[in-house]
């Protein structure tokens, strides 16, 4: 049968609420379960439409009685997109497609028969169940794992895996101070980045003068490449809203807020319709579980800004106010939101603190490093072979999340170097691969953890180019509210455009290291103290390659297009004129009978010949402007 919204009566006390979830346990029990993803990246890949054909299929099959189809939140995996994982048999289908459906339900729903061009292979290797599949093998999963369980539009799934009885046992059995212990017991630190010890935060909010006080989910990610947040909020937002409902009764409050991020239309869908849902059942508003807690939430969306994921601009932006962010001589646990002492954590931090008060400080403690507790999400991009969301122990080593987790590097090229912590994190080159991912071994280094984003570069990046990327888009992002970041980053990007151009200067160096002092400690905001952090770890890691911009005028891995030409080897060249073909400049001359070749000063460098050329030939050739052959 299709999921369909089921409704459940209003939840008073503790028992209501374990009434019903045995109720939900039994009614899928002996059922077949087709979890399909359906987070932004598989809707994206045509999920709707793989769902209405396993509908149709469905509704004609003498099986669906015994089947439930549910949509999901995201399952990590996002290149193999959509996925479709069968419950309880875990067999994992990828790359699904609509044509797909009628085999899968005639075939595995109905025949236990498995479809073996949909499982996961590498070479000779197969994988027919989602625990085996080495993307998700080599994971520890937490947070995660109900994503691929749970229809993020159901209250009643959520209920049936366990949830809400965190906060059951800490309104029943728990005082607030209890609550706020164990968090500090479980080393539980931040997820947004700063790191800082989450049990301390709301300790001292806690302890604030002020009947009034807030918590806030910083649900503001903007990072390139990152969506971590964004897929906890689309898959399991009932997880976050019950981590903020808790940490409100800690520390106090009665009021909570969510800020979500303009671009994230299908989170701030599921996290409305998730507080719609939990005030319906009584989890929500007045006397919560006939605790006599009272506690509402409302939600802010943001409007677009970088800058807002700061901490004191968020809060400026749901006061209506421009977001932009303020001298930190002031905490927020003490002067935060309309200057009541506030509680703000990012969205994983949130969906972290039901795990804990339900399996204890000292389960979560046993997870991680000495200094760096639980697990943490990454989303691993770039070049290498699996792409998507990572969540590890912390402690795992970059190697790891790289060789075991994404499958290496693609196509056979050289690993040259991996970023961390998004635009404002360092680029750390192979030697340091086996450094563990926490907050301090990674800030050693001369990166750091950041939200989460992790980016891998092959032998074709060009390391400066790849600073100047980042601190361009650090530049359009700053709020200009400081002189330091607003003219350091600005003067930053006139350096980095001047040396990949090829008319870098030898001081040029040594004024970028200069910029980025001042900016790390002069800066108001964490945006303007950690900018130039991917300028001075690639000129910590890679000076060779500024050098070699500066003095030689050459980019070694030819992406800087003022040091790049292009060169058709006449010895190699097949003669089949597609190079020419595809030139929009018509830089390229030459007859079918003779070789061709490129006239430079026409000559665009679009990538159009270089990606033209077939791989039998590859005749068109990347070379130093100073090496071109003369026309």
């Amino acid at each position: 049968m299709l999921e369909k919204d089921r409704s459940l009566e209003k939840l008073k006390t503790p028992e209501d609420l374990e009434t019903a979830r045995r109720v939900e346990i039994n009614r899928t029990k002996g059922k077949t379960v087709l979890s399909l993803c359906s987070g932004t990246g598989c809707r994206a890949n045509a999920s709707q439409l793989v769902y209405e054909a396993l509908s149709a299929e469905l509704a004609k099959a003498s099986c669906a009685s015994r089947v439930i189809l549910k949509r999901t939140g995201c399952h990590g995996f996002c290149e193999k997109g959509p996925i479709l994982i069968i419950h309880p048999s875990d067999v994992c289908y990828l790359n699904v497609k609509p044509s797909d459906a009628a085999e899968i339900i005639s075939k595995t729903v109905v025949n236990n028969e498995v479809i073996s061009r949909l499982l996961w292979t590498k070479g000779r290797m197969t994988a027919q169940k989602h625990g085996d599949i080495p993307f998700y093998k080599h994971q520890t999963r937490f947070l995660l794992a109900d994503n691929a369980l749970l229809d993020p539009a159901s209250p009643c799934d959520y209920i049936a895996l366990g949830g809400y009885n965190a906060l059951c046992k800490a309104l029943t059995s728990m005082t607030p101070e209890g609550v706020v212990a164990e968090i500090k017991k479980s080393g539980l630190r931040g997820r947004g980045g700063g790191g800082f010890p989450t049990g301390v935060k709301w300790e001292t909010t806690r302890g604030a003068e002020g009947a009034v006080k807030y918590v806030v989910v910083n649900g503001d990610e903007g990072d390139p490449g990152a969506y971590m947040d964004r897929s906890i909020l689309e898959g399991s937002p009932h997880s976050v809203l019950e981590g903020l409902i808790i940490g409100g009764y800690a520390i106090g409050a009665h009021e909570g807020f969510f800020y979500i991020r303009q671009e994230y239309p299908l989170a701030l869908e599921n996290i409305c319709r998730a507080i719609d849902q939990a005030e319906t059942l009584g989890l929500l508003g007045k006397n919560i579980l006939g605790s006599g807690f009272d506690f509402s939430v409302s939600v802010h969306q943001g409007a677009g800004a970088f800058v807002s994921g700061e901490s004191s601009a968020l809060l400026s932006a749901i006061e209506g106010r421009v977001g932009e962010p303020r001298l930190k001589y002031i905490r927020m646990s003490e002067s935060g939101l309309w200057g009541k002492p506030t509680a703000l954590n990012n969205v994983e931090t949130w969906a972290n603190v039901p795990l804990i008060v339900k399996n204890g400080a000292d389960w979560f403690n046993a997870i991680g490093t000495s200094e760096s507790k639980g697990t943490k999400i990454f989303s691993l991009v770039g070049k290498v072979e699996n792409t998507g969301l990572v969540e590890v122990a912390m402690g795992a080593t970059l190697r790891t999340i790289i060789d075991d987790i994404g499958g290496g590097i693609k196509d056979g090229k050289k690993f040259k170097a991996i970023q961390t912590g998004g635009p404002s994190g360092g680029c750390i080159p192979e030697a340091y691969l086996d450094t563990p991912v926490d907050f301090d071994s990674l800030t050693k280094i001369g990166s750091m953890m950041g939200s989460g984003g992790i980016i891998v570069m092959d032998e074709d990046s060009c390391m400066v180019d790849v600073a100047r990327y980042f601190v361009e888009f650090l530049k359009e992002e700053s709020c200009g509210k400081c002189m330091p970041c607003r003219e350091g980053i600005s003067e930053m990007t006139l350096i980095l455009n001047r040396i990949v151009m090829g008319q870098g200067k030898p001081g040029d160096l040594d004024f970028l290291r200069d910029i980025g002092v001042l900016l790390s400690e002069a800066s108001l905001c964490g945006l303007g103290s950690s900018a130039a952090n991917p300028v001075l770890s690639t000129l910590q890691h890679f000076k060779h390659e500024y050098e070699a911009h500066i003095i030689h005028k050459t980019c070694d891995a030819r992406v800087c297009k003022a040091l790049t030409a292009y060169y058709i080897d006449p010895d190699k060249c097949g003669k089949c004129g597609l190079c020419a073909k595809r030139c929009k400049a018509h830089a390229i001359e030459g007859e079918r009978k003779g070789p061709y070749r490129v006239v430079q000063n026409l000559c665009v460098k679009c990538d159009a010949c270089f990606n033209a050329c077939p791989a039998k030939f590859r005749a068109v050739r990347k070379i130093s402007p100073a090496s071109a052959v003369p026309e």
